[in-house]
């Protein structure tokens, strides 16, 4: 999705579930945020070491600023598999179930390249960042090629995204409401 548009009406009245939600639609989850940003974080399947490291720096950064935007992830697969997996990494997270990944497909949220899954940026950033962090890959499941995305969004519109380069590519998350700052 392009910074700058609003989300689509679909997108907004599709009705969600998972886990930590209100009852209702992606457009509720939004209205729930208040007058805050809303971060919606597409992440990759839950075996992948980046996607361990995104849920736990993001959930560091929120914890360290308490005007941080609210979170709201997406993931591939049933709210049981992904009440397991942020009962690990974020307890209190909310997070909507997307196993047939239609809002991905809205988001404009792709799936990688081989260069782009496995390329040496990935082998790297494994090596030197995300395993120095304590993190490891766990078991495949889901979509292993669906790259992860992050958008911003106020009053129903995108205004900042972060659309990797490559599977390890992610953005300084403690600045991140300097970048929505920016872009507002």
């Amino acid at each position: 999705m392009e910074v700058g548009k609003p989300i689509d009406g679909a997108s907004l009245n599709a009705p969600v579930t998972g886990v930590g939600l209100v009852p209702g639609t992606l457009g509720d989850q939004l209205e729930a945020s208040g007058d805050r940003v809303a971060l919606l974080v597409f992440l990759r399947h839950f075996g992948c070491i980046f996607c361990r490291e995104t849920m736990a720096d993001l959930r560091a950064a929120s914890e360290a600023d308490p005007d941080y935007p609210d979170v709201l992830f997406f993931f591939q697969g049933s709210a049981t598999e992904g009440r397991a997996f942020l009962r690990r990494y974020w307890p209190e997270a909310r997070a909507v179930a997307d196993p047939e990944l239609e809002f991905y497909e809205r988001f404009g949220v792709r799936r990688a390249t081989f260069l782009e899954a496995l390329g040496p940026q990935v082998v790297l950033g494994a090596r030197s960042r995300a395993r120095a962090k304590g993190h490891q890959n766990g078991p495949r499941d889901g979509d292993i090629w669906r790259m992860p995305g992050i958008f911003a969004v106020c009053d129903k519109k995108v205004v900042w995204a972060h659309q990797p380069k490559h599977a390890a590519d992610h953005p300084d998350f403690a600045a991140i409401p300097s970048f929505v700052s920016a872009a507002r």
